[in-house]
Order: C-alpha cells, then structure tokens, then sequence
C-alpha cells in the first residue's frame, strides 16, 4: 500500500523535531511529499547562552540543513566556516573553549539576541531568520519561554546538575546520567502556532530525534503532548534506536537516565499507545514488531538508515504510509 499522490498535495505534516536527525529527515520528508504544508515544531531546550548571546542549535541546525547552508559532514553549523572569533576570544581567555562557534554561525545568534533585547519573541525571531534561508517549511519553537534542558551526573562522589551542552558536548556524555530535567517547561507555554498547526494536521510524525532530549523535551510543555493525543490524526514515529544502539549520538545515555532501554520497542512503549498510533523499525529489528504491536502501535520494519537523500526519502514515504493504513 501507498500513500495516494493526490492526498500529498494538500496534506498538513507536523514534525517534532530535535537536530540534525530531525533535519535531516525533514530533507527526505520534503523530497518525498514536495508539495506538502510541513511545520516543524523544534526543540528549544539545548538552547544556552554564550558569550552574552541566545545560541538555539536544533532551530538553527533545521534551518540550515534546509536552507542549504549546514556543513554537511559534521551536521551542525556553517559550511566553509572559520573561528577566528572563538580563536580571538580564546586569545583573551574567554571560554568556554568547547563550544565551537564559527564567524558564520556568529552573525545569527547577534540577530538573534538583538531581536530578543527589542523584545521581539523567539518566535517571531525564527520567522526572520527563515526569511533569509527559505528552508520551505514552517520552524515554530516549542515555546517563547526560556527552556533549557539540564542533567544531573555523578561526578567524584558528588552529584551535581549541568547544561546539557556540557554534558553533550563538552564531556560527550561520559558520566551516566541520573536525571534529565527540562527545567523551565512546566511553566512554559507553547509558542504561537504550534497548538493551532497540530489541530489543523492531517499526520504528525516524530522524525528519528532523540526521545528524551529533543522530541521528550517538546512533550514536557504543557499543552502539546495533550493536543497531540487529542488531534485525531495518524501519529507515526520512527526509531532512532537500530540495532540497540543509537544511530547517532548517546542517545543511549540519557535513555538510561528515564529508565528506558535502549531498544526500538522499549522506545515506542516510552512513547505509549496513547500518544502513538504507528512506529517504524529499522529490518534489522523485526523481531520488535510483535512487542510493539502488543502495545497497541501499530508497527512496520523498514530500512531507517538515513545513509542519502533518497534513501531518507524512502523511510519519509514510509511513514505516510503507515499513517494511511492507521487512517484506514
């Protein structure tokens, strides 16, 4: 079964998306349904400020990535960049030295934090931004309100909580994780447009994005988990677990912090029956399906590697596809 060519054309996507897997995706969903109206509601809670400036890395990684501006061999940040401002900031003695920004990537986080001390919202910041790199879909932040997602670690004996930047990037998710607190989301409230585009959505999809961290962190705002129980519409995820392991990232750790498994149906039962309709697991874990149907999602196996373009169209396809078959 596939998805009918003429239902493409007037279809309302929405997408939880966290970085680079969720741009990525978002690259092969545009392809596989180009005349689709996608908005994408992104994960701010990796947001953190530095050296005085407000950095969004997963809003800035989609539109990059969309607007053909990303560096493609690492995923994040410009392409043909230079660091001669962190090198001169570092001259000064101006840390931290782990968090790599380039003299590109530079220039959007001024506007950004200009913007935001003229009082613009987040919101309409990223709407500004996206005028410039046209990424062909609809970014929302989660929320105007400052998110910021934090881990706690153990560390020589002590326990103590930190950016998840740090953890991320800066130690490379060497510690196990005790917690992960998004701190700020219960009070925070979703961003204009967000409840509006999953109540006008014909299929809401969670791209292969970390379940904790980015599409977790979205569900922690009060108000969009419920609205997207509550769509009647076909929600349809994609595992970012294959082979028990993560596909990219450590997504393993943080997995671990919640108290999930890192397997492919333990993630879909993370998400449960009540918010998922359908999950699509990489061939390599078939053998998943059964458990994940015992759940009450319905559940498929198909490649899930995101290995070009097309093959990441592919697994787009075959998520509207499973979204029809949930439909009928």
């Amino acid at each position: 079964m596939s998805y009918p060519p003429d239902r493409l054309l007037y279809m309302r996507i929405v997408v939880l998306a966290g970085g680079i897997g969720g741009a990525r995706f978002l690259r092969g969903l545009k392809q596989a349904a180009p005349d689709a109206d996608i908005t994408v509601v992104g994960n701010t809670g990796d947001d953190i400020h530095l050296f005085g400036l407000k950095v969004c890395p997963d809003l800035d990684t989609v539109m990059y990535t969309l607007g053909g501006g990303i560096n493609e061999e690492q995923g994040w940040g410009r392409t043909d960049e230079s660091f001669h401002v962190k090198e001169e900031l570092a001259a000064y003695g101006v840390g931290p030295e782990w968090f790599g920004l380039g003299d590109r990537d530079f220039a959007t986080h001024i506007v950004r934090t200009q913007m935001l001390g003229a009082g613009y919202p987040l919101s309409a910041v990223t709407e500004a931004l996206c005028a410039r790199w046209q990424p062909g879909v609809r970014l929302l932040p989660m929320s105007d309100d400052r998110v910021e997602t934090h881990v706690a670690v153990e560390a020589d004996g002590e326990r103590k909580v930190i950016h998840f930047q740090e953890y991320w990037v800066k130690l490379r998710a060497s510690l196990d994780a005790t917690a992960v607190v998004p701190v700020g989301a219960d009070q925070a409230k979703p961003a204009p447009g967000v409840l509006e585009a999953i109540a006008a959505a014909d299929v809401i999809l969670f791209p292969p994005s970390n379940p904790v961290v980015s599409v977790g962190t979205i569900l922690a705002v009060p108000g969009i988990r419920e609205a997207i129980a509550e769509a009647g519409v076909p929600v349809v995820g994609l595992s970012p677990i294959v082979g028990d392991a993560p596909v990219r990232g450590m997504a393993d750790k943080v997995l671990a912090a919640v108290g999930v498994e890192s397997t492919a149906a333990a993630v879909a039962e993370h998400y449960g029956s009540g918010l998922l309709d359908g999950w699509l697991v990489d061939t390599v874990d078939e053998a998943a399906v059964e458990r994940v149907e015992a759940a009450g999602i319905r559940c498929r196996a198909v490649p899930l590697m995101m290995t070009d373009p097309d093959a990441t169209a592919a697994m787009a396809r075959e998520a509207l596809t499973l979204a029809e078959e949930v439909r009928a």
